[in-house]
Order: structure tokens, then sequence, then C-alpha cells
């Protein structure tokens, strides 16, 4: 499970370096194996390992092409898709399209999400957390049926 976050860097021929706190676990679940993607409402970059993206695929296949909305979450996820791979030293190389989705530079912020990692700007990270932060008050969110029960 991936969790935290973490400050790297895109290199000079655009790729990241991933944590080696994850590189056990993503070369034992997928080989090294990955999938990267747009996110459909923030300005990020979704990482999957194969195998949890192959699960996602399935998903994406069961909506129809008819329905407007359900036509676009699987042109803009599958269209984005990209395939990666960690190479030896644990880099991935993130695509252009993808870099500029995401408005990638130097200051990169890599989020566990425990199946999948967002992929952000840093201070796109820091302003949509601010952001985040400051427009809700406790006393106003109203959290849906599934996490009333929640307890954290």
């Amino acid at each position: 499970m991936f969790r935290g976050t973490s400050a790297i860097t895109l290199d000079n021929k655009n790729r990241i370096t991933m944590p080696t706190r994850y590189r056990g676990e993503i070369i034992a679940d997928s080989q090294g194996k990955m999938v990267c993607t747009i996110d459909l409402q923030y300005p990020c970059l979704l990482l999957y390992p194969l195998p949890e993206w192959e699960e996602i695929e399935l998903k994406l296949c069961e909506l129809s092409s008819m329905n407007r909305a359900e036509r676009l979450a699987q042109q803009k996820l599958l269209g984005n898709a990209s395939d990666c791979e960690l190479d030896k030293n644990g880099r991935l190389l993130i695509s252009g399209p993808l870099r500029q989705h995401a408005g990638l530079d130097k200051n990169i912020i890599l989020v566990g999400q425990l199946r999948k990692f967002e992929i952000w700007n840093e201070e796109a990270w820091q302003t949509q957390m601010n952001v985040d932060i400051s427009n809700i008050s406790p006393s106003e969110i109203e959290l849906p049926e599934r996490l009333l029960d929640l307890q954290l």
C-alpha cells in the first residue's frame, strides 16, 4: 500500500525516481510495470501498478460509449494512459502530454493513495491543499453515508 507524500524531482530526461520505500512492492506486484494517466478532476496524474490499472480498464470497458459522460471518461482516462516501467535505478519516464496536463516542472509531489499515486506539480499541490483547507470548516462538511461510520 502506498501512503504519504514525497518531494521528488523531474530530471532533465523527464524521469522521476520512485522513492526506495515503494520500489520493492511495485516490483513484487507488477514487475515494475505501471500505467500513468490524467486525473479527471484535478491537474495531476494518476500512477497505477499494472494489475491495479487492469482492474480500472475492466470497469471502463463496462461503461457505455453511447452515454456522453461515460464515453468522455473512457476517452480521457484510456486515451491518455501511458505504459511506463521502473528502470534498474527506480526511475519512470513521464510522457510530454502527461507532464503538460499536470504542469510538471522540476519540483514534484508524489502522493500515495493506497493503490495508486498522484503526481502533482509542487506549487499546484500546495495551492490545492490550502484551498481545500480554507474552504471547508468542519461544521460545513456533509459526509456521504459511506463515511459516517469511518473513525479516524
